[in-house]
């Protein structure tokens, strides 16, 4: 492997770091031991600035490139974003219908509460449930037409795969252009 540069992170593909190199899960590093590399990643991850600073942590959290790109908005190096759980309300909620048309039985010996053997939702002859008619005959029960879920929260994480992150102790100073 070539020489790496100061501060350079590295996936591997095994549970440990190499020698002159440490693992990302945001430990605190004395700055008068790592001077170089504290002036490189000065308080962008954690830190007082004055005695520790903190290595980038990777546990649970994906990369993303720092600056903006079109149409995304601005992220700075160590800024972390994002939620494992989501909560969607209807506002978040894509705009739709759920357009039903209804048929009312009026023959109250064929109205019952569970469906019995022989029932079909639809009307003997049609193509579908319920009725092509659009004029309504009666009204939804409130718990038909209301919210429906729990309000809970649901993983939102995409697929990841486990690895290594690493970043290089020691290395090549990276000079700027």
């Amino acid at each position: 492997m070539t020489t790496p540069f100061l501060g350079e992170i590295q996936l591997f593909g095994f549970n440990f770091a190499p020698y002159n190199w440490a693992q990302c899960n945001g430990q605190f590093m004395p700055i008068s031991q790592y001077t170089a590399l504290f002036s490189l990643l000065g308080t962008n991850f954690g830190g007082n600035g004055t005695n520790i600073f903190q290595l980038p942590n990777f546990q649970g959290n994906l990369p993303c490139s720092q600056g903006q790109g079109p149409g995304l908005t601005p992220r700075a190096i160590g800024e972390t974003f994002g939620s494992n759980d989501t909560t969607l309300n209807s506002i978040e909620m894509a705009a739709h219908n759920h357009k039903m048309h209804i048929f009312g039985q009026p023959d109250s010996t064929k109205r019952h509460g569970v469906p019995l053997t022989g029932d079909a939702v639809l009307i003997p002859g049609s193509d579908g449930p319920f009725t092509t008619s659009s004029t309504a005959n009666t009204t939804f029960p409130a718990a038909m037409t209301g919210p429906s879920g729990n309000g809970l929260a649901h993983n939102n994480q995409q697929p990841f795969l486990a690895v290594n992150f690493c970043i290089a102790l020691g290395g090549a100073f990276p000079v700027r252009p």
